[in-house]
Order: structure tokens, then C-alpha cells, then sequence
């Protein structure tokens, strides 16, 4: 039983770690039985002593297999290549700024008052006043052009300038970029309108540009005068207050009245069924 007891111990010093721990067990009890079987007196074994070594068998062989688990499933972070994990929460410092809800920067609000200084001249002809229009806006942006030189370039005639399709025209033609664009108002002007008037002034007379409208029968200034053309008449837009709500007319009609305020909605409605370039 001794020399089996050692065949057994070697063999198991060759075995892996949790197997040795199981053959320990395993050995524990074989030398508890061996030493009760070679009592020389004939008494039984002890009751006691079997059942400790037992349960220290029993306890020494969890301990294997709970080894033996940990060595057969190596930790992912045992292992030198494994990845960190990534935190759950992202740091606030870390975070990147979302582009969608960034604020942007509001553009400045415009002047509620605004007037361009500008070269006023009256129109050379009674049927100039589309040249002397064009003439008088342009020279708000420093360019000078004579009626003469205009009048060719709209098609003037006796009759008159045709349309603020003409007008926009050739402004474009002298100033850079091509920033005019014509605004028709086929019949009575309606408040979309009116209000798209008022927005385009502001934005024109806020770059420097005056504006150039066609209008035709009566209106009445904010001073109580009354101006009438019931056949066709070109006027110049050069300034406005009241955030757009009142305009600045440069009108080449009359030396004596160069200029004058009118509202806004009075000018849309003067300028209905024709239109304006701004």
C-alpha cells in the first residue's frame, strides 16, 4: 500500500496545478484509509477521523475544480492584448460639440433709420425721369452717369422707360455683382407684399443701394402733399425710419420738392400694377 501510495504522488507531481490539488485530496484519504487498515490492534476505525478527512477531501476537491475553472477560462483582462473598456459616461470636457445644436451668431439688426447720401439732379426732359431715377440711385453708390448715357441704355423714349425690368437692368450693368433683382405688384398690393417692400428697402438702403420704383396715379406725402402721375413716373428710394415703415423718395419731377417721406404701404399702392428694382 506505501510503495502504491508513492507511485500514485509522483504521477500526480506531473499533472497540472488543478489536478494535483484533486490527487492531493485524493491522497489525503488514501493515507487516512491505509492507516486505519494497517492498525495492528484489530480496533475499528475512527468515526470521527473518516469523516474529517472525508470532508477535507470533499472541500480540497471544490477547491480543484474552482481551480480548475479560473485555469481553463483565463480573464479578458489577463490577457496583454485585450482592449480597455470603454467608460460608460464620456467625460464633459471630452465631449464634442454637437454642430446641429451649436448657437449660431444672429446677424446684426439693421438701423431703424437710414438715409444714403446721394446726388440729387431733376430729370432734363419732361419723359427722363426713368434716367434721372436710375441717375440719382446710382450715384448713392459713387457712380456717375449722365441722363443722356442712361436714357440709351433703358430704350427711353418720349413715351417714357418702359418697365422696372429695365430699370434693374441696367443698374446691374453699373454696379457690381448684379445685386438687383425687379419686384412686380400686378394689382393692389396685399400685405405680403407691402411687408416684402419694406424688407427689401432696408436690406438695399442697408448695403449702400438705393431703390428705383415705377409708379403710376396718386399718393399723399407724410406732410400732407399730394403728388400725381397718372401716367407713369419713376422715382428714387434712398432712405426710410420707422424700421422700414416710412421711405425716402428722391423725386426728379420737381426741383422745388427734391425729396420727401412716404409710408410704406402708400408707396406699394402707388406702385400697383407696375413695380420696382431693389
Amino acid at each position: 500500500m506505501k510503495h502504491h501510495l508513492k507511485r500514485q504522488l509522483r504521477r500526480l507531481a506531473t499533472e497540472r496545478p488543478y489536478q494535483i490539488m484533486a490527487g492531493s485530496a485524493a491522497a489525503l484519504v488514501l493515507a487516512a484509509g491505509a492507516g486505519t487498515a494497517l492498525t495492528t490492534d484489530g480496533a475499528p476505525a475512527r468515526t470521527e477521523n473518516t469523516a474529517s478527512v472525508a470532508d477535507l477531501g470533499s472541500r480540497l476537491g471544490d477547491t480543484a475544480s474552482r481551480s480548475e475553472a479560473r485555469i481553463a477560462v483565463p480573464s479578458p483582462s489577463a490577457s496583454p492584448s485585450a482592449s480597455p473598456r470603454p467608460s460608460a459616461s464620456a467625460s464633459p470636457s471630452t465631449k464634442a460639440a454637437d454642430p446641429d445644436t451649436t448657437t449660431r451668431k444672429a446677424a446684426p439688426k439693421p438701423p431703424s433709420r437710414k438715409v444714403l447720401d446721394y446726388d440729387y439732379q431733376a430729370q432734363t426732359t419732361y419723359y427722363y425721369c426713368g434716367p434721372a431715377a436710375v441717375r440719382n440711385a446710382l450715384s448713392a453708390t459713387g457712380i456717375e452717369r449722365s441722363q443722356d448715357t442712361l436714357a440709351v441704355a433703358l430704350g427711353t423714349t418720349e413715351m417714357g422707360t418702359n418697365s422696372a425690368e429695365d430699370t434693374t437692368r441696367v443698374l446691374n450693368q453699373q454696379v457690381k455683382g448684379d445685386p438687383y433683382r425687379t419686384r412686380m405688384i400686378p394689382g393692389a398690393a396685399t400685405r405680403a407684399q407691402i411687408d416684402q417692400l419694406q424688407a427689401d428697402v432696408v436690406r438695399a438702403v442697408g448695403n449702400g443701394r438705393a431703390v428705383v420704383s415705377n409708379i403710376a396715379g396718386d399718393a399723399t406725402d407724410t406732410d400732407g402733399r399730394w403728388h400725381s402721375f397718372p401716367g407713369g413716373h419713376y422715382i428714387a428710394v434712398v432712405g426710410y425710419q420707422n424700421d422700414g415703415r416710412t421711405v425716402r423718395i428722391a423725386d426728379s419731377a420737381d426741383p422745388s420738392l427734391p425729396s420727401y417721406w412716404v409710408t410704406t404701404i402708400d408707396l406699394a399702392n402707388w406702385m400697383a400694377t407696375r413695380g420696382y428694382s431693389a
